[in-house]
């Protein structure tokens, strides 16, 4: 087991058997949150929906590593019970980035990681891909209120590879490339010049970069090593199964503008808007989210087994 993070970290994290032995023959894995479980879609399919790409990963040759914090203690790689406890749980179970990780642990509370305190957990336990379905970003409007998503701290300070569908929709794009790139983020399209935006498969924005298979990435963070580079890679994935761009962009402003009317602001805007828009979508928005994620899973799992390979 490549430990990375604090030594006083491993009395307090549980790594699953099939993790730590996937890790300690220097295996893929690929490590998963669980705010897209909690937080991202209804009960029971947001079940269904993890244990899909679950399964997906594993179909695809790597060992998949759901992150969640169960009654204080941080989790890598959930027991299918435990998964079940965070999905039923819903919105009820805190949204724990890295700011709220210590406060779980203290207080023996459930938390649903974002991609900020997963990340954080997958790389202290030497896991070097995560897949999710968008990361967070640059808010709209985020020159004034200055909401920028701790996602974006952790892909500059942790050397992990996240493989997504770009940024949620909802945030303000091109912002949040300009972001990345004051802090050295690495980003790539893969098989893609069009940096994707969550329900739809281009933003109008060009990726930094293009990437166009898993060795190529796996070659790129082999170098970013060799570099002693420290910051991580996002690798924004296309939506195979987009949802109508000018229908989800409507939605997208009347949920923002619903939540301002509202007061809703910080932590709970995304989930406020996301779910706003899939009732405003007809559901249309929810498959499109699985869709991507999925697609990303294999994605992620062919990432991670090229980068195991390049290893050994």
């Amino acid at each position: 087991l490549a430990w990375t993070g604090h030594p006083a970290m491993k009395s307090l994290i549980r790594i699953s058997d099939t993790v730590r032995s996937a890790l300690a023959r220097g295996g893929p894995v690929v490590a998963l949150e669980s705010t897209i479980v909690a937080h991202g879609m209804p009960w029971p399919r947001n079940l269904e929906a993890a244990q899909a790409v679950e399964a997906i990963v594993r179909e695809h040759g790597a060992e998949p590593a759901t992150i969640g914090v169960v009654d204080g203690t941080p989790m890598v790689g959930l027991s299918p019970e435990e998964l079940q406890v965070l999905a039923r749980g819903g919105s009820d179970v805190p949204k724990c980035s890295t700011r709220e990780l210590p406060l779980a642990v203290a207080r023996g509370t459930h938390g649903a990681t974002t991609v900020a305190s997963t990340a954080f957990l997958a790389h202290a336990c030497g896991i070097e891909v995560f897949v999710t379905g968008g990361v967070g970003g640059v808010h709209r409007g985020g020159e004034v209120s200055l909401d920028i998503s701790a996602d974006l701290v952790a892909l500059r300070d942790l050397p992990i590879t996240v493989v997504c569908a770009g940024v949620k929709s909802i945030l303000d794009i091109p912002k949040t490339l300009e972001f990345l790139e004051t802090q050295g983020v690495s980003v790539a399209g893969f098989q893609t010049d069009t940096f994707p935006a969550f329900f739809s498969a281009a933003s109008g924005v060009s990726a930094p970069c293009r990437l166009d298979s898993a060795i190529e990435v796996a070659r790129h963070r082999q170098a970013a090593r060799a570099l002693g580079m420290s910051s991580g890679l996002l690798l924004a994935v296309p939506n195979p199964a987009p949802a109508e761009s000018a229908e989800v962009e409507a939605a997208i402003q009347e949920a923002v503008e619903a939540a301002e009317t509202q007061g809703i602001s910080g932590a709970k805007i995304t989930p406020f808007v996301l779910q706003r828009v899939v009732e405003l979508t007809g559901g249309k928005s929810l498959e499109s989210n699985i869709s991507l994620v999925e697609n990303n899973a294999r994605i992620g799992a062919e990432v991670a087994g090229a980068i195991a390979a390049l290893r050994k």
